[in-house]
């Protein structure tokens, strides 16, 4: 294992992912249990917004179907098990890249945190693949992996592997230097070093890094799936578009939509956990 002690010296100034708080106010009067019912105001107004505009014929129906139409079309996909079943598939594929993918940035990412001559090597052929886009990645992947389960789970990989590595480089590198001084008076190993002092500090940030990660990768299956798929949630949506079923395709984004807010938030959950564990000491 690379030696740690350097880090117990090097004084320069650690970089953390803390984006700046914001608050907003809450109405004075509120009662506390009611507060989390303010995150659906918004999405309360865009439903009677949308039902009005249905009403008053300002879209033709054909472009934006009513909530009661998209609804019973909902039910007709769960009821024929299309939804169910293309969505396990898109579920599955999610899974397989998603792993790949977190464990290649938690180990690459591990390996440029430890090693300031690997990051220096390494970091800017890896900038130059995180900037280009899953979109421009599809064709020359096209050629290579065709069509199959490889192409999807190749770019789900890579979409999760971006966000993964970098939160794992900036959490082992903004372990605070007196920890580690401290380890090292305490004459910690390596290994006790690395489990009891480097990876509590760096958890929290690794964590919120798994969590962009899996929102990363379900938009990506989602484009790649509407671009290059034969089964799957993203082909059921451009079906649906290509017989002009619209009201079938915005059950399905709506879909879409849960299933991304479902994964956001139960990883919310974890790092918020994390960070009340962890994330006190500075």
């Amino acid at each position: 294992m690379t030696d740690l002690s350097h880090w117990a010296h090097d004084t320069r100034p650690r970089f953390r992912m803390r984006p700046p708080s914001f608050s907003l106010p809450v109405p004075a009067g509120l009662p506390e249990r009611l507060r989390p019912l303010l995150a659906w105001v918004v999405p309360a107004l865009l439903l009677v917004a949308w039902w009005s505009v249905t009403q008053v014929h300002l879209v033709p129906e054909q472009i934006l179907p009513a909530p009661a139409i998209v609804v019973r079309a909902f039910s007709a996909l769960i009821a024929s098990g299309d939804l169910q079943s293309n969505l396990l598939i898109s579920l599955n594929r999610v899974g397989y890249g998603f792993g790949a993918g977190a464990l290649a940035g938690l180990g690459f990412g591990a390996a440029m945190g430890f090693s300031d001559g690997f990051a220096r090597l390494v970091r800017p052929t890896f900038l130059i693949i995180a900037q280009v886009p899953v979109l421009a990645w599809l064709p020359f992947l096209m050629l290579l992996l065709g069509i199959g389960e490889a192409l999807k789970i190749v770019l789900v990989a890579k979409s999760v592997f971006v966000p993964v590595t970098l939160s794992t480089t900036a959490g082992i590198r903004s372990v605070p230097a007196r920890w580690l001084e401290l380890a090292r008076v305490l004459r910690f190993s390596r290994w006790k070093t690395l489990c009891r002092v480097i990876l509590p500090a760096a958890l929290p940030q690794l964590f919120g890094g798994l969590r962009y990660g899996l929102t990363h990768a379900w938009m990506a299956l989602v484009v790649v799936e509407l671009l290059a798929s034969y089964e799957g949630i993203g082909y059921l949506m451009i079906y649906s578009r290509q017989l002009f079923q619209l009201d079938v395709m915005v059950a399905i984004m709506l879909v879409i939509g849960a299933v991304g807010l479902l994964f956001d938030r139960v990883l919310a959950l974890g790092e918020a956990w994390l960070a009340r564990r962890y994330g006190g000491a500075a």
